[in-house]
């Protein structure tokens, strides 16, 4: 059947992040779709925002294209540009190298929810904000200047 039982799939807080970058988004739950559902083409993840949580560290991705599309409660999606109101049925849409970090928070006092959806790459991912690199190549966290955390 096409529609998904979301209770049916793992809901999870992992992060890859060295701990000394993983604070903000312990408040971030997501289901992973596409590997639940037999999807090969794309990602895709139904992400839960708690009060004061963050979707990732700002960021922007060298090969991968994203898209957001907000389900329910209020997130400010905080990119070069500004800070921006995401609220149900808004869309948001990072292409892949264009240099603009990027990341959503809920300042709100309830839940939002939004579904995420890209092509993971074996390539770089920046964050602006902080020491951190992500080298594509070693699906490794780095520093800025290539050394280990």
């Amino acid at each position: 059947m096409p529609k998904l039982d979301l209770e049916a799939i793992p809901q999870i807080n992992l992060t890859g992040y060295p701990p000394v970058h993983a604070d903000k988004v312990q408040g971030r739950w997501y289901r992973r779709l596409a590997p639940a559902t037999g999807i090969v083409d794309f990602g895709a993840s139904h992400v839960t925002l708690k009060p004061g949580a963050w979707s990732s560290q700002r960021h922007w991705h060298e090969g991968e294209d994203e898209l957001v599309v907000m389900i329910a409660g209020e997130a400010v999606l905080v990119d070069d540009h500004g800070r921006h109101s995401m609220r149900p049925g808004d869309v948001a849409v990072f292409p892949k190298n264009d240099g603009n970090g990027h990341v959503l928070i809920n300042e709100s006092g309830a839940d939002c929810v939004f579904v995420a959806i890209g092509r993971p790459s074996a390539t770089d991912c920046h964050y602006p904000d902080i020491d951190m690199h992500l080298d594509g190549a070693t699906n490794a966290f780095r520093r800025k200047d290539g050394s280990a955390f």
